[in-house]
C-alpha cells in the first residue's frame, strides 16, 4: 500500500481538475482491469500458465505484465522511494523495457509456475488499490505528468486484453481435444452469400496522414504530416473465405509466381496450405475452421483470417490487385465512423468470436473491426518522429524495423480501442493475429 511518506496529498491549486473528471478516470481504469480478469474468468489455472509458442505469452503472464507496467511507469516513478511489490517481479514481468532492467526470457515466460496464480491476483489488488488512491489524492504538479502515462497504460492493457485471446486460441488449437472458449452458440450465424465487391475511388492528391487531435493516440501516430497519394481504387468489403478457397483450388499455395521469395520460402519451409486454424475434417475433405468457439464450418460470406502479410500479397497478387498503402487506407478511413464487430464487455455481452460478413453497402464497409487488415506500407517512423525520452520511448520506436503495418482493428480488438490513425505492426510471416486482406487496385 502506499505509505505515508510515499503519497500524494491532496492540495488546492487553480490547475486542480475537477473530481468529476478524477472520478470518471477511476471509473474508467477500474473497467478496463475488470474487463482483462472477465476474458481468463473463463479459464482454469492450467490453461493460464502454458506458452504454445515463442510469440505467445501465458494468460498468468500477461495479467501480471499489465500490472507491473502500472507499477514501474506510474507508481514508481511518483513515489521514487517507493519498493516493489515483490523483489523479483521486476525481472519477471518486464517484457522488453531494457531501461526497466533484466528480464525473464520471452520464450521461456512457460516455465514461471511460480508465483502461483493467486499471487498475481493478490499483486494486481494491491497495485490497483494503491492506484486509486494515487488518481483520487494526486496533486496537480503530479497528476500532468502522470496522465498521459496513465493513457498509456490503459491502452497498453486493452492491448493485451486482444492479445490475451489470440494467444489462448492458439493454445487451444494445438491441445488435441480443441477445446472452445465460449460455447458454439456464441459464433455468428453463417450468412450465406456475400455482399457484392465493389471499387469505391478515391481522386488521390495531397492528404493529411497521423493523428493531430487533442484525444490520446500512440507516439507512432504522429507527427501529422502529408502525404502525395496517387489516384486509387479501394475495394468495399474484405476477401471472404469463399473467395479465399477459389485461391486455393487454383493452387495459391503451390504457385511460386505469386509469392515473394522469402513468402515462398516460408511457405515451403511452414508447410502452409490454407490459413492458419483451417483444418480437414474427419474424412481429410472439406475444410473447417478452428477458433474460440472450437471447431465448425467455413462461412463463405465472412472474411478470411489468420493470414500472414505473404499470404496477403500472394493472394492480392492473384486478384490482379495490391494491398493499400496505409496512407491510402486512413484516407478512406478519416471519413468513416469507427463501427464494426469489437470486443465488448465480456462480462454481460456476448463475444463476437469470429469475423461476420460484410453488409451491402455502396461505400466501404468493414473498415473497423472483423480483421485487422495488411497494408503494403512497411512500419516505419513518420517524418519528423522522435520517440518519448526515457524508458516509455521502448514503447513503439524500437520496432521500426521488418515489420508491415495493419489497420482498422478486429473482432477481439476492445471496443473505444481504435481510431482511423491507429498503427498495428506484425512480422510478415506471423498469422496467429486476426488479420485479413482489403484489395487495392491503381485507377
Amino acid at each position: 500500500m502506499l505509505d505515508d511518506d510515499r503519497t500524494a496529498t491532496p492540495a488546492a491549486h487553480p490547475a486542480e481538475p475537477a473530481p468529476t473528471d478524477r472520478d470518471t478516470l477511476r471509473t474508467r481504469y477500474a473497467a478496463v482491469r475488470k474487463r482483462t480478469e472477465d476474458l481468463a474468468a473463463r479459464l482454469s489455472p492450467e490453461d493460464m500458465q502454458v506458452q504454445p509458442r515463442t510469440e505467445c505469452s501465458p494468460t498468468k503472464w500477461h495479467i501480471a505484465h499489465v500490472t507491473w507496467f502500472f507499477e514501474t511507469f506510474i507508481l514508481r516513478e511518483v513515489f521514487p522511494r517507493r519498493k516493489p511489490f515483490h523483489p523479483d517481479f521486476p525481472f519477471l514481468f518486464n517484457s522488453y523495457y531494457w531501461g526497466a532492467g533484466p528480464r525473464q526470457p520471452r520464450p521461456e515466460r512457460g516455465l514461471l509456475t511460480r508465483p502461483p496464480l493467486d499471487d498475481v491476483y493478490a499483486y494486481r489488488r494491491a497495485i490497483d488499490a494503491d492506484m486509486d488512491r494515487l488518481i483520487a489524492i494526486a496533486e496537480p504538479d503530479r497528476w500532468a505528468a502522470m496522465l498521459p502515462v496513465l493513457e498509456v497504460g490503459l491502452a497498453h492493457e486493452e492491448q493485451h486484453q486482444e492479445l490475451i485471446l489470440m494467444d489462448i486460441q492458439d493454445l487451444f488449437s494445438r491441445n488435441p481435444l480443441r477445446p472452445a472458449y465460449r460455447p458454439a452458440e456464441a459464433a455468428p450465424a453463417p450468412a450465406g452469400t456475400a455482399a457484392p465487391l465493389r471499387w469505391h475511388e478515391h481522386p488521390g492528391g495531397i492528404v493529411g496522414i497521423g493523428h493531430a487531435a487533442p484525444e490520446f493516440a500512440f507516439d507512432n501516430e504522429s507527427p501529422r504530416h502529408d502525404a502525395l497519394l496517387r489516384p486509387f481504387r479501394l475495394a468495399s468489403r474484405c476477401v471472404t473465405n469463399g473467395e479465399w478457397l477459389a485461391f486455393m483450388r487454383d493452387g495459391g499455395y503451390e504457385r511460386p509466381d505469386l509469392w515473394l521469395m522469402d513468402g515462398w520460402a516460408t511457405v515451403q519451409a511452414e508447410g502452409w496450405q490454407a490459413p492458419e486454424y483451417w483444418v480437414r475434417d474427419s474424412d481429410g475433405g472439406d475444410w473447417l475452421q478452428y477458433g474460440l468457439t472450437g471447431t465448425g464450418p467455413i462461412d463463405l460470406a465472412a472474411p478470411v483470417v489468420h493470414v500472414s502479410f505473404y499470404e496477403a500479397d500472394a493472394y492480392a497478387r492473384w486478384a490482379g490487385a495490391r494491398l493499400p498503402t496505409e496512407e491510402e487506407w486512413e484516407a478512406v478511413a478519416a471519413g468513416l465512423p469507427v463501427d464494426g464487430h469489437f470486443l465488448a464487455d465480456p462480462a454481460r455481452d456476448p463475444l463476437t468470436p469470429r469475423p461476420a460478413a460484410a453488409a451491402a453497402a455502396a461505400g466501404p464497409v468493414q473498415m473497423f473491426g472483423d480483421v485487422w487488415e495488411w497494408t503494403g506500407s512497411p512500419y516505419r517512423p513518420y517524418p519528423g518522429y522522435r520517440p518519448p525520452a526515457g524508458t516509455l520511448g521502448e514503447y513503439n520506436g524500437k520496432f521500426m524495423s521488418s515489420q508491415m503495418v495493419l489497420r482498422g482493428g478486429c473482432c477481439i480488438t476492445p471496443a473505444g480501442h481504435l481510431r482511423p490513425t491507429y498503427r498495428n505492426f506484425f512480422y510478415p510471416h506471423e498469422r496467429w493475429a486476426f488479420s485479413g486482406v482489403r484489395l487495392a487496385e491503381d485507377c
